[in-house]
């Protein structure tokens, strides 16, 4: 069957984050090309019902490894990461130790009498 523009169809909602009703925004060749959610109403490329790879951190796990050794005294099973591990690289800035950040008090709008 051919989609048609307003058609209900389902899809995975980014936002949502589930698979949910969505109504066809765009065709291209004769396929859904942008669909809106009906529930949180966010427009987005059609997935054909796929949810996104989770993203995986090996910094997390490394980290998880090193604090289970000190805890336990043995070392912890390396798992090999998965095949498509993809590294977003952050700004020099959040590389630098952690350092303790005051919280800077919000300007309160003044009362008009």
């Amino acid at each position: 069957m051919r989609a048609r523009l307003g058609d209900d169809i389902d899809d995975f909602c980014v936002k949502c984050k589930r698979v949910m009703n969505h109504s066809v925004v765009s065709l291209l060749k004769d396929e859904p090309a942008k669909v809106r959610c009906r529930t949180c109403h966010s427009d987005h490329d059609y997935r054909h019902e796929q949810a996104p790879p989770p993203k995986v951190d090996p910094r997390k796990a490394a980290l998880f490894n090193q604090v289970l050794e000190k805890v336990t005294g043995a070392p912890a099973e390396a798992e090999p990461p998965p095949p498509e591990v993809v590294v977003e690289a952050k700004p020099e800035a959040a590389d630098a130790a952690p350092e303790a950040v005051e919280a800077k008090p919000k300007a309160r709008k003044k009362a008009r009498a």
